[in-house]
């Protein structure tokens, strides 16, 4: 629809002048459709800056949120990219837009089963688990990033240890009311960590959540 791609646009635009540089993530936030991501009756509010409800009490993040978390991976083409909270489908949607080869592992059936229906309609092929990704997904590690999706208590020991050299982990760390986005980057055995404020993310639930 005409009125969604001005919208989108107009997105892209806020993105920009609220600090996001990487062209590759700009182009395919313009081209990755978030209102087929977003349930009525939101739909028309998809391109708003704004964290939108989709099912089971989870949300879709803000478009400025997504942006600035895969901002903090430097995701280049054919990175094996880790996504902990598959959720809508729409974060998964814009790795792989952007050339990722993308993991995604969600806790909830329904969801998972609403995300792999939009990707495969829309010809992302993204590999998707039902479980508890906060033991991350041993089987196809290491990953040159991970990104979490929802806010844990701490860092998961085990999706640091499914990074590469050089990966990088970017995850909420906080308590249930508010959370700083903590990117990890790997060096040999050691993390180097960069702490960003202010954000609200669902509770991270698993073995190594809430």
């Amino acid at each position: 629809m005409r009125r969604f791609a001005i919208e989108r646009a107009e997105m892209v635009e806020l993105l920009r002048e609220r600090g996001i540089t990487d062209e590759k993530i700009l182009r395919a936030m313009g081209k990755v459709e978030r209102h087929l991501f977003v349930p009525e009756p939101f739909t028309t509010r998809s391109y708003e800056d704004s964290a939108l409800p989709i099912a089971n009490g989870q949300t879709i993040s803000q478009p400025y949120t997504v942006a600035y978390m895969t901002q903090g991976l430097s995701v280049k083409e054919g990175d094996k990219v880790l996504e902990v909270g598959t959720g809508s489908g729409y974060q998964a949607a814009i790795l792989a837009e952007m050339g990722a080869r993308v993991y995604t592992i969600e806790r909830d059936n329904e969801l998972l089963a609403g995300a792999r229906k939009i990707l495969d309609q829309l010809g992302y092929r993204v590999a998707s688990k039902g479980g508890d990704g906060t033991v991350g997904w041993n089987e196809f590690a290491p990953f040159s990033g991970i990104i979490v999706t929802a806010g844990a208590p701490e860092i998961p020991l085990p999706l640091l240890k499914q990074l590469v050299d050089g990966g990088k982990l970017v995850i909420p760390v906080g308590d249930l009311d508010l959370q700083s986005l903590v990117v990890a980057t790997r060096h040999g055995e050691q993390f180097d960590r960069r702490v960003f404020e202010g954000f609200k993310f669902v509770p991270l639930i698993g073995k190594m959540g809430w």
